[in-house]
């Protein structure tokens, strides 16, 4: 397919970023999606974005969960998002464990790649929203944008951790709503400076 065919994604971690943080969602009853993601991901529906999920789940691999449950957990967001009328396009998920040294987990660009290739994404313009260090470094990896969110582990891992990474995120921002406003803000601009961006109007909740 001509490269003016394809299209700028949003890839968005899971944990943390559209549904709190628990460590490792072993159980169903453990999913609590953020009060706010709906509506902020509607607004890249709206945007004509592709939102795609890309998410590391080694406690499938590790035995604490069994892949079936992830595939549970992305059907209840599916479903619970689609009745507040937003929309995730696809989810892509990693079982693996670090050691296992597979290239989709992040920040390694496996499943990304995937999603370019089965929905005509173009990866360098596209963005990558979440809340650990390795999603920024799989934006850089792949070319992308990123934004850090300081909900979930973000807050504490930002605090304590970012003057430690080899390459700091584009944007800062308190939670995903926050985060669309600035793709929607920046989304044709040039990459600039990290900064970072509040949303009072949008706190993190659900926590």
């Amino acid at each position: 397919m001509a490269d003016r065919a394809l299209r700028c994604a949003v890839f968005l971690d899971r944990d943390g970023t559209i549904c709190e943080e628990v460590g490792y969602l072993n159980h169903i009853s453990r999913l609590h999606i953020y009060p706010y993601a709906a509506a902020a991901i509607r607004r890249l529906n709206d945007a004509g974005f592709p939102v795609i999920v890309v998410t590391n789940q080694s406690g499938a691999g590790r035995g604490f969960f069994p892949e079936s449950l992830i595939a549970e957990v992305h059907e209840r967001i599916r479903h619970d998002l689609a009745v507040s009328g937003a929309r995730i396009d696809a989810f892509y998920a990693c079982p693996h464990r670090t050691e296992d040294a597979c290239n989709c987990r992040k920040p390694r660009t496996g499943m990304l790649e995937r999603a370019a290739r089965e929905h005509s994404l173009e990866l360098s313009g596209s963005w990558v929203v979440g809340d650990r260090q390795a999603d920024v470094e799989l934006a850089h990896n792949a070319r992308a944008r990123s934004i850090f969110v300081l909900s979930g582990y973000g807050r504490g891992e930002y605090e304590w951790h970012a003057g430690e990474w080899p390459r700091g995120p584009e944007f800062v921002a308190d939670n995903l709503a926050a985060a669309v406003t600035i793709i929607l803000q920046h989304g044709a601009a040039a990459a600039g400076s990290p900064e970072v961006q509040s949303s009072a109007a949008a706190p993190e909740g659900g926590r």
